[in-house]
């Protein structure tokens, strides 16, 4: 019998295993979201549950289109003290079916193989189960007693261990949680964590998203909450690498993403629906970069590992950007991968990406 990874998440002891109550699609996990900031903003500003949304929606893109009313700078800080619901959403019967997987590594550029050699089964692209995993966080972080407004929170981060290979079609079961509200200098900031595990437990993919509510201070109700190093979110100086390859990114690339991951959220579908929130014009999704890049690493069949990607300034549709990879060894000898993109016209960097074999 194999003993369990010690770095795989596991849900807390005190949390409660439930099904989630409605849809677990995006579409309409994202609609809920928006219609309770609606309302939220919409009722008596001096209502408690207002006030734990208008710091974050003030200073968001949301902010803009805000009554004039709500607008208004009040305080910044949060009166009642902040905790996460102690719950996880458990979905079964989730699965990569045949069709989408080949359209969603089509959008990322990823290359499909077998799960063994001689084998009809293909590998689920990591990036995919990403996407497959996602609502069931997201029907965490839209639940009504998840204290902070998902509009307007900021992708930090993700970290991601590829336990095993997973065929495409294969029956697995989410589960997804929160945890680490964290003090932030710009706000709070919380991981929404989700394992796929196979029938009897066995984890085969686990991730780690970290989000910042901007412009909500507040004190943490969780005993020893995470404060997050200030200087792990402040870039240095960027110095590009040797340019390997480019990406041409046109104005359809957020659409094209959304089709096959279900994240229709707005600000990357074009620059009207992306202005209406504030934004300057569309952006891509970063899961997308970050699908992309991954995709680029030599990373061979049949291993195990772990990666990871930071994000920084968002991607602006449409736009060409420079890629650089660095494989540490290829094919049997692979041992790491790094890829940066970035901005190669204002020298700014877009996100990192690292996979290292487990």
């Amino acid at each position: 019998m194999s003993t369990p990874d010690p770095v795989l998440p596991t849900v807390p002891s005190d949390y409660e295993l439930v099904q989630p109550a409605g849809s677990v699609k995006l579409p309409a996990l994202y609609a809920s979201a928006g219609a309770r900031a609606a309302s939220s903003a919409a009722s008596d500003a001096a209502a408690a549950a207002t006030h734990k949304v208008l710091p974050a929606l003030r200073d968001s893109p949301v902010g803009r289109v805000l009554p004039g009313a709500l607008r208004k700078s009040r305080t910044e800080r949060v009166g009642a003290a902040l905790q996460v619901p102690r719950v996880a959403h458990v979905v079964e019967d989730v699965s990569a079916e045949p069709e989408w997987h080949e359209k969603f590594c089509r959008v990322v550029h990823a290359s499909t193989h077998p799960v063994a050699p001689g084998s009809q089964h293909t590998t689920v692209f990591s990036g995919a189960l990403h996407a497959l995993a996602f609502p069931v966080a997201m029907s965490v972080l839209t639940r009504k007693d998840f204290p902070l407004p998902v509009l307007g929170m900021v992708h930090l981060s993700n970290t991601i261990r590829h336990v095993t290979d997973v065929a495409v079609g294969e029956r697995l079961t989410a589960t997804a949680w929160t945890e680490n509200l964290g003090t932030h200098r710009s706000g709070t900031t919380v991981d929404a964590v989700v394992t796929l595990s196979r029938e009897g437990g066995s984890v085969v993919w686990a991730g780690r998203s970290t989000y910042l509510a901007k412009g909500v201070h507040t004190a943490i109700a969780d005993e020893g909450a995470r404060v997050p190093e200030e200087s792990s979110h402040e870039r240095a100086p960027f110095d590009p690498p040797q340019q390997t390859a480019q990406w041409v990114l046109g104005a359809g690339t957020g659409r094209d993403y959304a089709a096959v991951s279900g994240d229709y959220n707005p600000i990357h579908l074009s620059d009207p629906s992306a202005k209406a929130l504030g934004m300057k014009g569309a952006i891509a999704h970063g899961m997308y970069t970050a699908s992309r890049a991954l995709a680029l690493t030599g990373v061979p069949s049949e291993v195990p590992f772990a990666w990871s990607v930071d994000f920084a300034v968002p991607v602006q549709l449409p736009t060409t950007v420079a890629v650089s990879v660095d494989d540490d060894g290829r094919g049997a000898h692979w041992r790491g991968s790094r890829v940066l993109v970035w901005d190669p016209k204002r020298q700014r960097p877009h996100a990192e990406v690292t996979a290292t074999a487990l």
